[in-house]
């Protein structure tokens, strides 16, 4: 965690010509300071992750529009609650359509769809549901205005409809990739399988810079690609190793192996360790003991 990052929120902070970063006043456990909006371009302005229903957020966003300045693309990365809230009100205050890549449960995997289906899996904390956009976005559409472009790159993980945004060689990583904590994956929103799929998809172009959806700016995004690829590879190994002894359910896993967590995250690691779990079932290394759900105890194979 970079605890110097502690921005004023509602402030317009220039981070590079044509590029300002708004934090909401959401600060939590999963958000750290708060979610950060960018709000790019020189005249017409794209509003990157609108962010959680606050008046005050909205406000700060409309404020840092000058009068030769227009909002023209209101983008969101995600359909998490901390994200998606403010799009519409927003929009009620200019002209601009609100893209993304679908509603809480566009581009999820086959059996993340299954499980969420059978009820065999819990979840769906903190999502829009409620949430469609105007301009439904793919994998590789452009988005351009005067004086930017960004490139759709569709990275599933953390939720199925997350998407990354190329800004040239600097990218909007959301909440895929951060620099202040690993992110979450909770089935069935959360797929393990994706999420590392999608970081080595973006471990294979150089970057310049990556700017999170909450924290600081992250100036070496392939060391911190390689952070997070090597650590998701640590907790499967400590899984692992934890299931040599005994079966066990993803909850008493993740007691023994986030020892350093407090009480109130535990549910969080939970989720993280479950989603290990179904990524290590796919590949034929565990399986549940009987029906696969939230409780259910595993075995090495």
């Amino acid at each position: 965690m970079t605890d110097a990052f502690d921005p004023p929120p509602g402030e317009a902070v220039h981070l590079r010509p044509g590029l300002r970063r708004i934090v909401a006043s959401n600060p939590s456990a999963m958000t750290y300071r708060g979610t950060n909006t960018y709000l790019l371009g020189d005249r017409d302005i794209a509003v990157i992750d609108p962010g959680p229903d606050d008046p005050h957020h909205l406000k700060a966003i409309l404020a840092a529009i000058a009068p030769d300045q227009r909002i023209t693309h209101i983008i969101v990365s995600h359909t998490h609650l901390d994200h998606t809230p403010l799009a519409r009100p927003l929009q009620a205050h200019c002209d601009a359509q609100i893209y993304g890549f679908g509603g809480a449960s566009a581009g999820r995997s086959e059996i993340m769809q299954h499980l969420s289906a059978s009820g065999l899996v819990g979840g769906g904390e903190g999502v829009d549901k409620g949430f469609s956009p105007d301009v439904t976005l793919a994998d590789g559409t452009l988005i351009e205005a005067q004086g930017w472009r960004l490139e759709t790159l569709h990275t599933p993980g953390h939720i199925g409809n997350h998407i990354c945004l190329a800004w040239g060689d600097d990218c909007f990583t959301a909440d895929h990739v951060m620099g202040w904590a690993s992110s979450l994956v909770s089935p069935p929103d959360g797929d393990l399988s994706d999420f590392m799929a999608s970081c080595r998809r973006l471990a294979q172009r150089k970057w310049r810079s990556f700017f999170p959806g909450h924290g600081d700016v992250i100036a070496d995004p392939a060391a911190r690609l390689d952070w997070l690829i090597k650590h998701r590879n640590a907790r499967e190994a400590a899984i692992l190793a934890a299931l040599r002894a005994n079966p066990a359910p993803a909850l008493t896993l993740a007691k023994v192996i986030y020892t350093e967590i407090p009480d109130h995250l535990l549910p969080a690691a939970t989720r993280n360790v479950l989603a290990h779990l179904i990524d290590l079932m796919q590949r034929e290394k565990v399986a549940p003991l009987g029906e696969l759900h939230s409780e259910a105890e595993f075995k090495l194979l």
